[in-house]
């Protein structure tokens, strides 16, 4: 079994930077196709970034492209997204997912681990 595990979540000003991490174990982590999804209060669980195993093909929600980077760091069995320039409406709480089958989707279905999620809440 996967465990996953989101950190890095708070309140911060609208601007500012966060960095969350998503660590994983329980299997090889390069095994791992890894997404981020959000979900805000009274809105739908949205797909925000996705990172290959290797790491060579990532993919962004339009929402955040040119504001967020997602990273893997294997020898610490982790994925980073870096978010810059936060806006109100990224308030949410993110979820780290992982799939050990096919490649990067947007969608909830193709992965099988998730976290618990971590709180993200940018004030104006």
């Amino acid at each position: 079994q996967v465990q996953v595990v989101e950190t890095g979540g708070g309140l911060v000003q609208a601007g500012a930077s966060l960095r969350l991490s998503c660590a994983a174990s329980g299997r090889t982590f390069n095994s791992l196709v890894v997404g981020w999804f959000r979900q805000a209060p009274g809105k739908e669980q949205e797909f925000v970034a996705g990172i290959s195993r290797t790491g060579s093909w990532v993919h962004y929600a339009d929402s955040v492209r040119g504001r967020v980077t997602i990273s893997r760091d294997d020898g610490q069995n982790t994925v980073n997204l870096q978010m810059n320039t936060l806006k109100v409406e990224d308030t949410a709480v993110y979820y780290c997912a992982a799939s050990a089958r096919g490649s990067v989707t947007t969608t909830a279905q193709g992965y099988d681990y998730w976290g618990q999620g971590t709180q993200v809440t940018v004030s104006s």
